[in-house]
């Protein structure tokens, strides 16, 4: 990929001169679902799949940017003294929130950059293009400028880019899984202080499968800042009677008993699956250092139901996936992955019941929503890097 990458540069930009290839990971998440926003934990891994660049710096002050996934827009324009979102810069919106973000935190950018990128990540299928692009572009900035800026540092600037330049409200999982990403191990990450460990996954005998709905989906005009301001008012009222911080202070007893603080159901509903996924996750990474995989799967099949009843975020497209996974022996666990409302599902899947996982799912999910799906058996790999 790097030499198809590099090549394309040069036939986009002139020349190749002084141009440096880049990779971020996308992600997935194996469990703790709309957990990172609440306070709780996540339990993230980097994928082999993500964005490729190619990025040198100018002689000025001018941004421009091309996409191999979006070809037919061209170069698009800016500069380094014309950050601000817009409808018309399209996906760039992206690279430049990040340019943005550093010069708030107070990074020295002098020279502008000419940037290709090529995504290998379905797009809005819920592995994080987005979050790979912001990963990919803070990781060049640190790079070519010499800022050695940390990799949580990059997940944190991503983040920041995201809430304030995209205005999209996302909690710091995704860069985190991004920028933080090792081969073979998941992230356990508790958000309320970012204190994390790595988990080798050893699935010996087993597979991870992501279905694709190819459902598109846009965190931004999803219902997904909804969400997130129902949690929050729920929280507030449970901290009327109750000292807690997040909704990730609490266990399912402690909610249990507080609930009904909360004066409305569809409120508390969203309070519950907080409070439940967060343990769950937690004793799902439990089950995984007893190499139980099979409760690993039972846990990752309840998070879905409380996404689906509890949350609301599922959807007919990825119940429909989940549903038909569950019916497929050597199906150890299947659950809808990322915001939801459209985009992926994650599944543990036998080596011997692949095949046929993929037949199976495949031919009833085109019966049932009238279009395919696409599924990638994927593999953990490890954060951004030059190439």
């Amino acid at each position: 990929m790097k030499d198809i990458v590099i090549k394309k540069f040069a036939e986009v930009f002139g020349d190749a001169d002084g141009a440096e290839a880049f990779f971020a990971p996308g992600r997935v998440n194996l469990i703790g679902e709309h957990t990172d926003y609440n306070g709780g934990h996540v339990f993230p891994c980097a994928l082999t799949i993500g964005t490729y660049a190619v990025a040198r710096k100018r002689e000025d002050r001018k941004l421009r940017f091309f996409s191999m996934n979006f070809e037919h827009l061209g170069i698009i324009e800016s500069g380094l003294d014309d950050l601000k979102p817009s409808k018309e810069a399209g996906w760039t919106n992206y690279p430049k929130g990040v340019i943005w973000a550093f010069l708030e935190k107070g990074y020295e950018i002098r020279c502008g950059f000419d940037i290709l990128l090529n995504g290998n990540i379905p797009n809005g299928s819920g592995l994080s293009s987005s979050a790979s692009v912001e990963v990919v572009t803070g990781y060049i900035l640190s790079e070519l400028l010499g800022l050695n800026v940390p990799d949580q540092e990059l997940a944190i600037i991503g983040q920041f880019s995201e809430n304030n330049f995209n205005g999209v409200n996302c909690g710091i999982m995704d860069q985190f899984a991004i920028a933080m990403g090792k081969k073979d191990n998941a992230i356990f990450l508790d958000t309320s202080d970012l204190s994390f460990e790595y988990a080798p996954i050893k699935l010996e005998g087993a597979k991870i499968v992501i279905s694709c709905s190819n459902k598109k989906r846009g965190l931004g005009d999803s219902k997904y800042n909804e969400r997130r301001a129902e949690c929050e008012e729920a929280l507030k009222e449970i901290q009327a009677g109750m000292g807690i911080n997040t909704l990730g202070d609490l266990n399912e007893e402690q909610f249990d008993k507080v609930q009904m603080a909360i004066k409305d159901e569809d409120r508390r509903k969203r309070a519950r699956h907080a409070v439940y996924e967060n343990q769950r996750t937690i004793k799902a990474v439990s089950a995984l250092k007893n190499n139980d995989i099979e409760l690993f799967g039972k846990l990752m099949n309840e998070s879905h139901v409380s996404l689906r009843d509890d949350y609301e975020v599922t959807g007919l497209e990825l119940d429909t996936l989940v549903e038909e996974a569950w019916k497929i022996d050597g199906v150890i666990g299947s659950r809808m992955t990322g915001a939801g409302f459209g985009g992926c599902t994650v599944s543990i899947v036998k080596d011997e019941a692949v095949d046929l996982f993929i037949d199976k799912v495949g031919k009833a999910y085109k019966d049932k929503i009238g279009y395919n799906a696409d599924f990638y058996v994927v593999e953990i790999g490890p954060g951004p890097c030059r190439l």
